[in-house]
């Protein structure tokens, strides 16, 4: 790793331990203790708010923002894959937003005709089923937190009316799934984009905490990460 980018590394390491050991960021970048203490030093001659001594520990006091975007060839990967998935869901607003991104990104990098964002040879491939005219009303319900009313038909086509407090949109090589409370069954439920014929946001606000909320959904689901836990056939009970 070259000294600039274990640097900056360096920078945000301590902008989120808080008070640092030099010993703990040794180990975790992999040099020497004595690495670390000339770092340190650097930047604190080069004007960061670094505070603390070596043996005692240091502490980047808050507030304190890097200019550039330095990105590891790693880093710059995985946002290169995220930002093909994204422009490949079917929601046109999130591929437009995906692709700005990806703009600001490549020109915030240095050296960027070395770093190319643009043309990374990572690509996603999506199954189109449904359609994605309700995906940027679920964000902005899920985000202002709306309470929504919607017209599902299940498996068998068998309509039902709900109401359900939306707490999570799932994007999947199959199509979309939003998880929310349903007020008609009182229990969490996943309901297939697809399968939603008529989707209206309403002026009723939910509580995004407590036993109704994400938090206590993903709890249910097993779920300490971006995916769902369904049964097979990819869809719980409506």
């Amino acid at each position: 790793m070259r000294r600039a980018e274990r640097l900056f590394r360096l920078v945000n390491e301590m902008r989120t331990r808080g008070v640092s050991r030099a010993e703990d960021l040794a180990a975790a970048f992999e040099v020497s203790v004595s690495t670390i203490y000339r770092d340190i030093a650097h930047l604190q001659g080069s004007g960061l708010p670094i505070e603390g001594e070596a043996g005692v520990g240091y502490l980047l006091r808050p507030g304190f923002d890097l200019p550039n975007t330095a990105f590891t060839h790693d880093q710059i990967d995985a946002l290169a894959l995220g930002l093909a998935f994204v422009e490949r869901t079917g929601d046109a607003a999130l591929a437009s937003a995906a692709r700005e991104a990806r703009a600001k990104l490549q020109a915030g990098m240095p050296d960027p005709a070395q770093r190319r964002l643009a043309d990374a040879p990572y690509f996603s491939l999506q199954r189109r089923s449904g359609t994605d005219r309700d995906a940027a009303l679920l964000r902005a319900a899920i985000r202002e937190r709306r309470v929504v009313r919607l017209t599902y038909a299940d498996g068998t086509g068998a309509r039902s009316e709900r109401r359900v407090h939306p707490l999570v949109v799932w994007t999947l090589p199959e199509g979309w799934m939003v998880s929310g409370w349903c007020t008609l069954r009182a229990d969490f439920r996943t309901f297939r984009c697809d399968r939603i014929l008529r989707l209206v946001p309403t002026d009723a606000r939910f509580e995004a905490e407590g036993p109704r909320g994400l938090a206590a959904f993903m709890a249910r689901e097993r779920c300490d990460a971006p995916s769902p836990v369904l049964p097979p056939g990819g869809i719980g009970p409506t």
